[in-house]
């Protein structure tokens, strides 16, 4: 990993170009500000992973903004282990993102297990209150848009705005599952929510 950050508050990272073979940037912390950062080769700017403990604090108010991900696993990603836990992420502003051939360019994965194992159930960690605004560029793959969340505690108040990802120069796809909030201005792929 390029950047961790957990157990810290009030941490700025400006003006940086990342190329590793994890997160560009790990977080699991609050009060945190992104900006005018270049990622590739990498995993992308991750919000986690959370909930890998029952007892943990939560991360919010954080932005990530002015950013762009080249040739990357993941573009702006929030992920938490499929088991029990105290923790949240709320009140994130992932805006002016450019994607450029990324797998998964906006992704919530609720269900992540690094050791291919399966969690004992559904995530307790709660996802709420997070803007995607001014993104856009390309997807590697069809779906470009995954909010994969726990039924158990669904993420809501998700907003896309203005949002345009395309693969193979057409429109790319979204898939919700378990998360709700809405699309303002144009979004691209059509908006699951």
């Amino acid at each position: 990993m390029a950047f961790t950050f957990e157990m810290s508050t009030s941490v700025t990272i400006l003006n940086s170009k990342i190329a590793t073979g994890d997160d560009c940037v790990s977080i699991g912390t609050s009060n945190l500000w992104i900006e005018n950062v270049a990622c590739g080769p990498g995993h992308g700017i991750s919000i986690g992973s959370l909930g890998k403990e029952q007892e943990e604090v939560g991360v919010q108010n954080v932005t990530a903004k002015t950013v762009t991900f080249t040739g990357t696993q993941n573009g702006v990603r929030i992920k938490s282990w499929g088991r029990p836990s105290t923790g949240f992420a709320r009140n994130i502003l992932f805006q002016h993102a450019v994607m450029v051939d990324v797998k998964n360019p906006i992704v919530i994965d609720q269900n992540y297990s690094p050791d291919e194992k399966h969690c004992p159930g559904q995530s307790g960690v709660q996802i709420s209150d997070i803007m995607y605004q001014d993104i856009h560029g390309t997807s590697a793959t069809e779906v470009a848009v995954k909010f994969d969340c726990s039924s158990k505690y669904p993420c809501n108040k998700i907003t896309l705005e203005d949002v345009k990802l395309t693969y193979k120069n057409q429109a790319a796809e979204a898939s919700c599952s378990h998360a709700g909030g809405t699309a303002e201005g144009t979004v691209q792929p059509t908006s699951c929510l």
